[in-house]
């Protein structure tokens, strides 16, 4: 049977973009139930300035109060130096880089270039690589850029490659504003995959169009076997007016588990999870899967 990881990207890409704080202790609850669930990789937080992403602000207090399950990792975002030193301190052993192929889009977000953004990332390198600590790359719009609009598949294929390059052993490729369709998607996987081996790729698709499943689909049909995703589809995107988060997992799981895959992932388990966390943030899950089979339960009197 085949196998793809899924890396789960709901306590910290989910929640960095919901407009009310969530709670310590609601985000180490979320954690501990999706590793409950069958997860095995669980992005936790980042580790930026809470001026900036003000719902990761207690990222030392939970790296530090964190239970840590075997065989579970735990990565944490790391845009510098200075935010890799505190996720050391604060007992992370796996972390993630995030550069941009638009242009704009990098000196929108991070006020610097895609080169000087990866020129950044060189000490962090070199401290992982001294410390045996996996570093993972992602790189935003892959697909199209709020600011230029469409982004050539081929500066994709180089971003990928210098991330690659300079020690990243896995590069994550996000469609951050959910353009995508399963031929655009398509025609960037073939620029990108003749510079770095598919094994060392990973989809991230959100779900602005709806189209974020079908986009798996293809990539899935064209060799990818990691995905990150968003339990109950939470998040979304500040660039994008309306745009939902990343691909609900549930909804990702329920597809592979249809093509014959294994994830490792109770999905009964998984849309618990997914019915909890949308109830602290006072909504249903965003994700169709989840949604039709909680209606398919029997109500419980009250």
């Amino acid at each position: 049977m085949t196998s793809v990881r899924i890396v789960e990207m709901g306590p910290r890409d989910g929640l960095q973009n919901e407009k009310q704080l969530v709670s310590l202790a609601t985000k180490l609850e979320l954690i501990e139930r999706l590793a409950a669930a069958g997860l095995r990789e669980i992005e936790a937080t980042s580790f930026v300035s809470p001026k900036w992403v003000p719902q990761m602000g207690d990222h030392d207090a939970l790296m530090r109060a964190l239970p840590r399950r075997a065989g579970v990792s735990y990565p944490v975002l790391t845009p510098n130096l200075q935010g890799f030193h505190a996720a050391m301190e604060a007992g992370a052993d796996y972390v993630a880089v995030f550069a941009a192929a638009s242009e704009a889009f990098s000196k929108k977000n991070i006020n610097c270039s895609i080169a000087e953004s990866i020129e950044r990332f060189l000490p962090v390198m070199a401290e992982a690589r001294d410390r045996g600590v996996k570093v993972r790359g992602y790189v935003s719009c892959v697909i199209a850029c709020p600011y230029e609009g469409a982004v050539a598949p081929a500066k994709v294929a180089e971003v990928a490659q210098r991330l690659v390059d300079i020690g990243c052993h896995e590069v994550s490729l996000g469609d951050t504003i959910g353009v995508g369709t399963p031929a655009s998607v398509q025609r960037m996987l073939e620029a990108v995959a003749v510079r770095v081996p598919l094994q060392r790729l990973a989809g991230h698709y959100h779900d602005t169009y709806g189209m974020a499943v079908a986009n798996v689909h293809a990539s899935y049909l064209f060799g990818l076997r990691a995905f990150d995703a968003s339990v109950g589809g939470l998040g979304g995107c500040p660039y994008a007016k309306g745009a939902t988060g990343n691909v609900a997992t549930e909804d990702l799981v329920y597809l592979l588990h249809g093509l014959g895959t294994d994830t490792g992932i109770d999905l009964d388990a998984l849309v618990d999870v997914a019915s909890w966390i949308s109830s602290q943030m006072g909504r249903e899950p965003a994700s169709r899967v989840a949604r039709a089979l909680l209606a398919k339960r029997p109500r419980v009197a009250a």
